[in-house]
């Protein structure tokens, strides 16, 4: 018996459980697991059923169970099912983890007055046998003759069966009596309420099955083995079914748990245009798309949830690899190509803010199918579509969503719960255009045709690209880079985002998965300061008017938070959705970020140094307003802010979730924050504060005897502690200390003997308080090629940079982390941090 022998909805609805955030399957014994045979004592269970609960219990979040009317000792021996599997005997009274009822002496002596009495009536009929349970007592017939069996059947009925304080439970060819109260659907409530199940698969044949099925509700499925009336939802014929259903359930249950082929997380390509982003897997398929913003629900989740989280994919009819995936030139327009088949995928710039478009041309000689499944709100929405003559419909969501696809002829399909559409389109007649329109009802044609809009799109990356001043080594991967950053600013709001995405896991199938899609001061600043130095100023500007803003919201400049919604508002509570599986298996799936709340004093320093970098930029381009009012308000602000609290313990750079150290990082760009002020004045003619020379002067003594540590030889994450942190390489990267300083010398020594691992630099290896472990970090990379520079190591930066640029992907793009054992990137895509550092890198050896 395979699974494709199972209905066709059964095998939906397994599915559809399956994806269950905690999910408890739980079956009967006999007629069950196990087939009904004339010596219960040979009532052997199917190995394949055995080993399919003995994996669904071996699965993260899944709990599995037998629940059955035989005595708790006998199932145990009989079924030789492993611990993992939890056990309930005797319809529900006994559990092996714990007798759930106490059997009081009146409870007791009835027991004995019961089996007494079955005894009798089985002594006089061939064939009648009694099975005496801690709790009960059950007179089975199956071997006896039809007329003893009924016989026997009534005598009980109308004798002990009516006695007080029995409980009456009728089976196929038995009966049984209990002391205490036996139900086997108040046996599943306790497991399920006891694991948190989300939802609940139960399997059985029996009368006494209905008990379970009667608890059964909402994401809840019952499955009724043979005929008979029923409650379950659905029924199959055999035994055997049931251990194809387990069989089924269990690879469904295990593909979502740890990921449907996982796309490497580098080989992932970014379409970007002014206000958003999206992800596409190397075979063109639409795998990530946040609307109205990037920082909302995914519409599209399949990057964290498989197929079910929502996808749009565009292949050859008759299946095969791509040949390539490439970026056109200097633009954010990505073209997947097969043998006879092309996909030009792009977003649109002429839309209007609060919609979110997408293009997506199909060229060739070759036929493609297309299948359109979007799963607004990560998959929690239920949608419905619905064909009309120029494309489909989505309903169910709370903002308007479509697809323009004139003269396509689409096959609308239901998995019992969401609603997909395929379609097989032929292009050599001439182009097929899809167009996804989120935030719009609007399915009839543009006033603008699709080649316009894909030349406006265009021509606003390559006539910016060509603009900049690139550095001369790998000069296509930097104008890559640079289009990458550029990719993640929100033009409508000035912010800049961290990443891309949420979630992508620091460590596959861990707990490290972090929502990078906001604007964190710190990264937003590195960003734009990595801009001006290719020639780019507009972004900075936009950026730093965007601080201004969140500063109007606050009593001070010192209660900046550390990162910000794209508009500059607090962020909702860190949240976890349960829904999904996350990239790989690597759960939870996070939205929103607790480092909101965190205390983070390196924060102002980057946003000085960036108007210091913008200064010197405005002066060579000849500008006249070199350090305007607004700029030099928001220096004196974050002077203001160090001032106040520098001396205080932070969570710093990487936002460990513990206590508050103070992290040399932090009171270094704090240093940096009153040295890049009191240069901007000098040389700009401003007034500098009165105490800022002390200050920064005051700032360095410390960090300079504090942050040393003679035990480590070299200078450490925090005061008094002796692990390291390639965030405090800063300490000469910034100037606070020579870089001929021997100690800064042992600082990079010291980094590099502890922290960089072949191709890569971790950030820190000491306990932080999460589980699992992590990546090296691409930007810890280019601050030790930074490091290498500053004392003369110039052979080892190159060594290092030749090794950063190779963990790029295909496209170019860079996650946040790298794993040089499985050689495989890591962490949020693409990440900001890590292409602001190739591009310095590359500016330093050029």
């Amino acid at each position: 018996m395979s699974a494709q022998d199972l209905p066709v909805e059964l095998r939906r609805r397994l599915v559809s459980v399956a994806r269950t955030p905690r999910l408890l399957v739980a079956s009967d014994y006999d007629g069950t697991m196990a087939p009904i045979v004339s010596d219960p004592a040979k009532a052997f269970p199917h190995a394949e059923s055995v080993r399919a609960l003995r994996a669904l219990a071996s699965l993260p979040a899944t709990m599995s169970a037998v629940i059955s009317g035989r005595a708790l000792r006998d199932l145990a021996m009989l079924s030789r099912l492993p611990v993992e599997v939890q056990l309930v005997g005797s319809h529900g009274s006994e559990f092996d983890v714990g007798f759930v009822h106490e059997i009081d002496d009146d409870a007791k002596r009835l027991l004995r007055e019961v089996t007494e009495e079955l005894q009798a009536v089985a002594a006089a009929g061939p064939g009648v046998t009694v099975e005496i349970k801690p709790a009960s007592a059950a007179l089975h017939v199956r071997n006896a003759a039809p007329e003893i069996a009924e016989a026997a059947l009534s005598r009980v009925r109308g004798g002990a069966a009516t006695w007080n304080g029995v409980q009456v439970t009728e089976g196929k060819a038995v009966i049984e009596l209990a002391v205490i109260t036996t139900d086997k659907g108040e046996a599943l409530d306790i497991l399920r309420h006891r694991e948190g199940a989300s939802a609940t698969v139960f399997f059985g044949d029996d009368v006494t099955d209905e008990k379970a099925f009667s608890r059964l509700q909402g994401p809840d499925l019952g499955v009724k083995v043979g005929p008979g009336e029923s409650l379950a939802e659905f029924r199959v014929s055999s035994t055997e079914d049931v251990s194809a259903a387990l069989a089924f359930l269990l690879e469904e249950r295990r593909t979502w748990l740890h990921g449907e082929s996982a796309t490497p997380i580098e080989r992932l390509s970014m379409l970007a245009n002014p206000r958003t982003v999206a992800l596409l897997t190397p075979d063109a398929t639409l795998t990530w798309l946040c609307h109205p913003e990037p920082d909302s629900a995914a519409v599209f989740a399949h990057l964290l949830g498989g197929v079910g989280a929502g996808h749009f994919t565009v292949g050859p009819q008759r299946e095969a690899l791509p040949l390539s995936q490439r970026y056109v030139d200097g633009t954010m327009t990505v073209e997947t190509r097969w043998a006879s088949l092309q996909v030009t995928d792009y977003l649109p710039h002429d839309v209007v803010q609060g919609r979110t478009d997408l293009i997506r041309v199909i060229t060739g000689h070759a036929k493609a199918v297309v299948t359109f499944a979007p799963r607004p709100e990560f998959g929690q929405v239920q949608v419905h579509l619905e064909q009309e003559a120029d494309g489909l419909r989505v309903y169910g969501t709370s903002d308007p969503l479509v697809l323009r696809s004139p003269g396509v002829e689409w096959e609308i399909t239901s998995d019992g719960v969401q609603q997909s559409a395929r379609a097989v389109v032929d292009p050599s007649q001439g182009a097929i255009v899809l167009e996804l329109r989120c935030g719009t009802t609007e399915l009839g044609p543009t006033a603008t045709p699709e080649s316009e809009r894909r030349s406006l799109a265009e021509s606003y990356w390559s006539e910016w690209a060509d603009g900049l001043t690139l550095p001369a080594r790998k000069r296509g991967l930097m104008k890559r880079s640079a289009l990458t950053l550029r990719g993640l600013v929100h033009a409508d709001s000035g912010s800049i985002l961290a990443a891309a995405t949420t979630s992508l896991p620091e460590e596959i199938g861990g707990v490290r998965n972090w929502d990078y899609r906001y604007c964190w001061l710190r990264d937003a600043s590195l960003t734009a300061s990595a801009l001006v130095s290719l020639g780019s100023l507009g972004e900075a500007e936009a950026f730093l008017e965007w601080v201004h803003g969140v500063l109007e919201t606050l009593p001070g400049p010192e209660r900046l938070h550390p990162l910000y919604t794209i508009y500059g508002a607090n962020l909702p509570p860190e949240a976890v959705l349960d829904s999904l599986p996350g990239y790989s298996g690597s759960r939870p799936v996070r939205v929103g970020n607790a480092a909101n709340s965190q205390v983070q004093l390196d924060v102002f320093g980057p946003i000085v140094d960036l108007i210091s970098h913008l200064a010197e930029a405005r002066e060579k381009a000849g500008l006249t307003d070199v350090l305007t009012d607004a700029d030099w308000n928001l220096v004196q602000a974050m002077v203001s802010a160090v001032e106040r609290r520098w001396d205080e313990p932070d969570n710093g750079i990487w936002e460990i979730r513990g206590n508050p150290r103070h992290h040399v990082y932090s009171k270094v760009m704090c240093w940096v924050t009153v040295d890049r002020a009191l240069t901007l004045a000098e040389r700009f003619g401003r007034q500098s504060g009165p105490g800022w020379t002390a200050l920064r002067a005051e700032i360095a003594d410390e960090v300079k005897d504090r942050g040393w540590s003679d035990r480590a030889l070299s200078y450490t994450a925090a005061y008094d502690g002796t692990d390291l942190d390639a965030a405090t390489l800063h300490i000469g990267l910034s100037g606070l200390i020579d870089p001929t300083d021997p100690r800064f010398v042992a600082t990079v020594r010291a980094t590099e003997a502890e922290l960089r691992s072949g191709s890569t630099v971790y950030r820190y290896h000491h306990d932080d308080g999460l589980p699992g472990g992590e990546g090296g970090f691409h930007l810890c990379a280019a601050w030790l090629i930074e490091a290498y520079l500053l004392i003369g190591e110039r052979a080892d930066a190159e060594a290092l940079f030749a090794q950063l640029v190779d963990a790029a992907g295909p496209t170019g793009l860079l996650a946040e982390e790298y794993d040089p054992v499985a050689e495989r990137s890591l962490g949020n895509h693409p990440q900001a941090y890590s292409h602001l550092g190739l591009l310095r890198c590359a500016h330093l050896l050029s």
